[in-house]
């Protein structure tokens, strides 16, 4: 009696377990994917595509004028007047200071009076040749004291032009550092002119980016007194020399500055656009490095296929692809750190990749 007791509840028990098991709610997988621990991993993928590219060489830069000389005089004397005010804008040729010229004025009427007289008696002779009444010798040396007084007068001329000081080129005037009064002589500054109308602008970069500079880049340059403004020209000059300390060359670019905004000596940050092209890129979360080897998971046929590839620029979050892919290939870029080769996945879908950016 008490084995046969024992030996029902032992089923009953039994069943009421099997039950319970049958009544079990099933457990759900990831949050990410509602699959079970068996499920293959869930990865999201992007295509490989082929854009437009450059490389942008970033480097600092000096402004300098394109023209810049400190105005001084020809000779030594008091200046009689000053006809120009600090930071003003000539022309080429503007009379900028007069120095006393009284007694050149006075020697320059003289001779202008001797070229007069020595005319009227060449030109008197002459007319006495014609009818025979003078030798021609006679005629000949009137010619020669004409001659000769011309050229007293063109002396004189000239020297009273030296007191004359002029602008030599269009541009913008320094400080004055003279008055009316002044003793000036050839070494005494009297003001400065620069031409910045374009601007010299000089940057060096490594010499390992030699080969991609060349005379007719375009340079965008930007200066900290001016947030926001980009002054743009061309590069016109490579240096002759690589710096053998800093291992670096210098470049010169021409810059408009039709406003005058930009003054010599000024820091300005240079960049050139160099190499354009058409190359395959792709998010740089694709990759993963192991040592020197760069690599990356490929969609094959619901598996993925570790590949080997090489890379060039990276830019803005998207890597250059030289090597190992292909147009329209579907590479992992989310949930690859625990792929194997030939691992089985399910993809998600790419809420966007990185759009293409322009620059290094």
């Amino acid at each position: 009696m008490r084995r046969s007791t024992f030996l029902i509840r032992f089923w009953v028990l039994c069943f009421a377990l099997a039950g319970c098991n049958d009544e079990a709610p099933t457990v759900a997988g990831p949050a990410g994917g509602g699959q079970g621990p068996g499920a293959p991993p869930r990865v999201v993928v992007a295509p490989v595509e082929l854009k437009d590219l450059v490389t942008t060489i970033e480097a600092l830069g000096t402004s300098q004028a394109n023209e810049s000389v400190t105005i001084t005089a020809k000779l030594t004397d008091t200046i009689s007047q000053v006809r120009f005010e600090d930071g003003q804008l000539v022309e080429s040729g503007d009379v900028l200071v007069e120095l006393t010229n009284g007694e050149q004025t006075a020697l320059l009427a003289e001779a202008e009076a001797n070229v007069e007289d020595a005319r009227l008696q060449w030109q008197r002779l002459a007319d006495l040749l014609q009818q025979r009444s003078v030798p021609v010798s006679q005629v000949d040396e009137a010619k020669a004291r004409l001659t000769a007084a011309q050229a007293r007068y063109d002396s004189i001329l000239a020297r009273l032009a030296d007191r004359l000081i002029r602008a030599p080129f269009s541009g913008l005037l320094g400080f004055r550092q003279v008055s009316e009064g002044t003793l000036v002589t050839p070494v005494t500054p009297i003001t400065t002119l620069d031409d910045i109308a374009t601007i010299k602008l000089d940057f060096t970069v490594p010499e390992t980016l030699l080969a991609s500079l060349r005379p007719g880049l375009v340079v965008a340059a930007s200066a900290a007194a001016w947030p926001g403004r980009v002054f743009r020209g061309e590069v016109r000059t490579i240096g002759s020399r690589v710096d053998p300390v800093t291992r670096a060359i210098t470049a010169r670019a021409l810059v408009a500055n039709e406003d005058l905004l930009l003054r010599p000596g000024m820091l300005l940050t240079v960049e050139i656009e160099t190499n354009p092209r058409r190359a395959l890129t792709l998010p740089d979360a694709a990759l993963i490095q192991d040592g020197e080897t760069s690599f990356v998971f490929v969609m094959a046929e619901e598996r993925v296929q570790r590949r080997v590839i090489r890379t060039g620029q990276r830019i803005n979050n998207q890597v250059e692809i030289l090597e190992g892919l292909i147009v329209g290939d579907s590479v992992v870029i989310e949930g690859q750190i625990k792929l194997r080769d030939g691992m089985p996945v399910t993809t998600g879908v790419n809420k966007g990749a990185a759009p293409a950016a322009v620059g290094t």
